[in-house]
Formats: structure tokens, C-alpha cells, sequence
């Protein structure tokens, strides 16, 4: 018999941005800001909330060219202004999925060193799903903050 507890995929991002942290984490929280670089390429967003306090509570909803709609919603665990957040992610398609989103902004020279950490995702095939939408959304970030 077996203790060992079963480790969920997960996944780390790292990049530098060309902004500093305060610039990077108003692009990460703000509806209007976050209406400019989120989502799938191709994509629009809709309408956008976000209550960076712990507690607060979040959604995006982008919708795609051909009309596809991608809703993603979550509690804020924490929030430290331009440093860190820590927060539920779920798709309204799968709302049993609940994973965990953590991103901090490091100060860097002028820039930012930003991670982001997202775990405790259902499967394998999950985990490699997001990590292309993170990839291909911080790479529409990374232009919007250059």
C-alpha cells in the first residue's frame, strides 16, 4: 500500500519584460489593459473583471473569430501590488478543473523578470494545452509592454 500523494502536472514560464513591475502588473489586472494582450491569437475580449485583493474575484471572456468562446474565472488567494498574485483558474466548461495560477514581477534594471507558475492542472494533456495559450498570451504581453 502505497502514501504517496499524486503530483498534478504543472508548469513555469519565466520571461524579462521591458517594463518595470508596476507597468507589468497594471497590464495583468486592469480590465482595459488586459482587453489589449489577453487571450488566443485571434481572438477579442469581451469583458474582463478583475478584483486583485485576496478574496476578489475574476473572469475573461475572450471569443474567438469564428465565434468559439473561451470563459475562465477565479478567487484571488493573494495580491501584493506589482509583486505578486496568486489566484483559482476554471473554465466554465470544466468548473470541477479548479487550478492554481501564481505570477510575481521582479524588478530587473528597467524591466521586469516575471514568472508565472501554474499547477494543479487535471491531466498531462491540460498542463501542454496551457502552456501554448501562456506562451502565445505573454508573447501578445510582452509586445504590449515594449
Amino acid at each position: 500500500m502505497s502514501t504517496a500523494t499524486a503530483v498534478k502536472p504543472s508548469l513555469t514560464i519565466k520571461r524579462r519584460f521591458k517594463a518595470p513591475p508596476a507597468k507589468a502588473y497594471s497590464a495583468w489586472i486592469e480590465p482595459e489593459k488586459i482587453a489589449r494582450w489577453f487571450g488566443p491569437p485571434g481572438s477579442k475580449i469581451v469583458d474582463a473583471k478583475f478584483d486583485a485583493r485576496a478574496g476578489g474575484k475574476y473572469m475573461i471572456l475572450a471569443v474567438s473569430e469564428t465565434g468559439e468562446e473561451f470563459h475562465v474565472s477565479g478567487t484571488v488567494k493573494e495580491a501584493i501590488a506589482n509583486e505578486r498574485l496568486v489566484y483559482s483558474w476554471a473554465w466554465r466548461g470544466t468548473p470541477d478543473r479548479v487550478s492554481l495560477v501564481t505570477v510575481t514581477f521582479k524588478p530587473d534594471g528597467a524591466g521586469t523578470l516575471f514568472t508565472l507558475t501554474h499547477e494543479q492542472f487535471f491531466d498531462e494533456q491540460a498542463r501542454d494545452r496551457h502552456n501554448q495559450g501562456w506562451e502565445a498570451v505573454l508573447n501578445k504581453l510582452e509586445a504590449f509592454l515594449a
